[in-house]
């Protein structure tokens, strides 16, 4: 794992990758019951308000496409102290996606949503959980920040 003193940003500020998963660019319009009503920017600026408050320095990033995802996860290892992923769909599929979170070395934490427990069977399993440092999920919005704040804390104890 990278020495949180060697990556951080400016003003010695830890450095956290938010990456987002396929179809989280339609939230505020798909299923609104499910994922709420907030819109992606909607979500990645209360986050950015959030890291403000916890002295953080956030790159957000959305794509649909798996292997963006996976090259993005290989950029964490230089460039981030932490990263929160919420893989979607590719939580419950994406063996590419599991090998690289446990090829870098980063701290990541799995967020969603939606109680994926709560749901359908198929979404009840992560192909991420066993090598993620945990997994938070059914907060809605939520779920971001207390995974941001799992992460700093973590990052704090390691210090």
């Amino acid at each position: 794992m990278p020495d949180p003193s060697t990556v951080h940003g400016p003003e010695g500020r830890i450095r956290l990758m938010v990456l987002h998963g396929p179809n989280l660019d339609l939230l505020g319009q798909r299923e609104p019951d499910t994922y709420g009503s907030a819109t992606l920017p909607e979500l990645n600026a209360a986050l950015e308000g959030h890291a403000s408050e916890l002295g953080v320095e956030l790159d957000v990033r959305q794509s649909n496409h798996e292997g963006q995802l996976v090259d993005w996860l290989h950029e964490a290892q230089e460039g981030a102290d932490g990263v929160v992923l919420n893989a979607a769909a590719y939580t419950h599929t994406s063996i590419a996606l599991r090998d690289a979170i446990a090829a870098i070395g980063v701290p990541v934490v799995e967020v969603h949503l939606s109680n994926v427990h709560a749901r359908e069977e198929f979404r009840r399993h992560s192909m991420l959980a066993a090598v993620c440092l945990g997994s938070i999920s059914g907060f809605g919005p939520g779920s971001y920040v207390l995974g941001l704040r799992a992460l700093m804390d973590y990052l704090a104890q390691r210090r």
